[in-house]
């Protein structure tokens, strides 16, 4: 079992209901990484006798960080067709809701397929340097092997602004593990900040909403092993406290397994 596995493990309760728990390894400025969090949302839904199908789409709302410690988590199939589900999820900690959220599955089936958003020319992984995380302010930055290739985090703080936000990046678990929706779930909230990029101004921020589509079934995912993901994210407008940022994650094959799009909070 590995430190993910760890993370994200939940304990069915009596009534139905999961308890989940912080952890210390996935720590953020205020409370844990967002991308674990909602990886623990969808594995509500992975672990539940009634789940069908596999995840399309997952959406989470982080209404007020967690803090250390255990929490409650409610998934609720609330639609069953031949071969699609929809789930409700709820957190809850201390009688206060901190996240809701929706989750899609499917069976899906064999028909015509193709990725349009195909995977941009880059070095490999193992031709990149290591980004240097010992010494990072947070925890979770050290449970994952970043590759930079472009738009890394500003060496200097100097509000001297970028033409785009736009970041490329080699990106897996620190200790290696099988791809599972779990991780790839985790995973497309590893970008920094896009506001953080393009002004080189350490804002405070908070995501408020994350929604990951799922194009990786079990083939893909399984054909993606342990190996590197290529991350791409960029921003598309800044206005009035809030901007929204998209990224896009393929295998090494160059297969796009996960898209997604979050809203994020920033302060002057």
């Amino acid at each position: 079992m590995t430190v993910f596995d760890e993370a994200i493990a939940l304990a069915a309760q009596a009534d139905g209901s999961w308890q989940g728990h912080t952890h210390p390894g996935y720590a953020n400025m205020v409370g844990p990484f967002g991308g674990i969090t909602a990886a623990q949302a969808i594995n509500a839904v992975l672990q539940h006798p009634q789940r069908q199908g596999e995840p399309v789409a997952l959406t989470v709302n982080y209404c007020a960080a967690l803090d250390d410690g255990p929490f409650s988590v409610v998934a609720t199939p609330v639609r069953t067709n031949r071969s699609t589900q929809h789930w409700t999820i709820m957190f809850q900690q201390q009688g206060r809701i901190v996240l809701t959220g929706t989750a899609f599955t499917a069976t899906r089936r064999e028909t015509w397929a193709d990725d349009e958003h195909r995977m941009p020319a880059v070095p490999p992984a193992a031709e990149l340097a290591r980004a240097d995380t010992t010494k990072a302010r947070v925890a979770w930055l050290k449970r994952y092997d970043f590759r930079f290739i472009e738009g890394s985090v500003p060496v200097q703080w100097d509000d001297a602004h970028h033409h785009d936000s736009r970041t490329l990046l080699w990106a897996r678990d620190d200790e290696p593990r099988a791809l599972d929706h779990a991780s790839l779930t985790a995973m497309a909230d590893v970008f920094f900040p896009r506001i953080w990029r393009r002004r080189a101004r350490l804002v405070p921020i908070g995501t408020v909403s994350m929604t990951v589509y799922f194009h990786a079934d079990g083939v893909r995912l399984q054909r993606s092993g342990t190996e590197h993901l290529l991350g791409q994210a960029q921003a598309q407008g800044f206005l009035g406290g809030y901007f929204d940022q998209t990224a896009q994650l393929w295998n090494a094959a160059g297969d796009l397994l996960a898209t997604t799009h979050q809203v994020v909070y920033y302060k002057e």
